[in-house]
């Protein structure tokens, strides 16, 4: 579903990725981790066409991505939504500028906000709702439009512990409905063991995936399962492998 085929960039001299080679095959929920300034918003935004790369082909269902086009959809950390329309509309607009009739897109509309637990919010304004309510909205939105890859960047890191929690259960629920394909990018490791089914952990930088792990922990998962020996096992590799990651940051940053 995805590919990239040796792929870099560059800001003038600034290299944030160097020659990454990666696959993301149908159905896959994967999660990028790394310390901060790795490049992994940079990775994503080439998946999504909001930037290009200097050098390397991105594939995105077999097209090689030159732009911003329906195949992707991203929820961003802070919500992106438009505050001067409703949750309803909200969600409508990707299937409005589609040029989706009213009746339909209001229909398909509706079944998302039920999936994400938003019926009885259809006309409410997003300052109206809590952080985790507008972040469900994106989701949704993300939904309606029916892309083939969700890209989500930190979506849950400014939620509180529990609205996190919640949340995270959901969007399992609503990964293993709709089978899309997702990466996802965060800094917790414990999000990342919960939610994927595969890790890829990048380098300093420039980066670089220094590390492909296979998540085999049994599904469907709930917060019990850090209470397992592979969960630990899984977990303790991790950390180890971005912790010689961050080291090697901070010691190239000194030279």
């Amino acid at each position: 579903m995805i590919a990239l085929e040796a792929v870099a960039k560059r800001y003038g001299l600034f290299q944030a990725l160097d020659r990454i080679d990666m696959q993301v095959a149908p159905g896959e929920f994967v999660v990028l981790l790394g310390a901060s300034g790795c490049g992994k918003s940079t990775l994503l935004n080439l998946i999504a066409g909001f930037d290009a790369p200097s050098s390397g082909r991105v594939l995105v269902n077999g097209r090689q991505v030159q732009g911003v086009t329906a195949h992707c959809g991203m929820v961003f950390q802070q919500y992106a939504l438009f505050p001067w329309l409703s949750v309803l509309d909200n969600v409508c607009f990707g299937l409005k500028m589609k040029g989706v009739a009213r009746a339909e897109r209001r229909q398909t509309a509706q079944h998302f906000i039920a999936m994400v637990g938003l019926e009885g919010f259809e006309h409410h304004y997003p300052k109206a709702l809590s952080g985790g309510m507008r972040q469900r909205v994106s989701i949704a939105r993300v939904l309606a439009n029916d892309p083939d890859v969700i890209l989500l960047d930190e979506p849950f890191a400014a939620l509180d512990a529990m609205t996190r929690q919640v949340l995270q259960q959901e969007l399992l629920q609503i990964y293993a409905h709709s089978g899309k394909t997702i990466v996802f990018i965060t800094h917790s490791i414990d999000e990342a063991l919960l939610l994927s089914t595969r890790m890829l952990i990048m380098s300093a930088r420039p980066g670089r995936v220094a590390c492909d792990i296979r998540n085999d922990l049994p599904q469907p998962r709930t917060a019990d399962i850090q209470l397992s020996a592979r969960y630990n096992a899984l977990k303790s590799q991790i950390w180890n492998q971005v912790q010689a990651e961050v080291m090697r940051s901070l010691e190239s940053r000194a030279a």
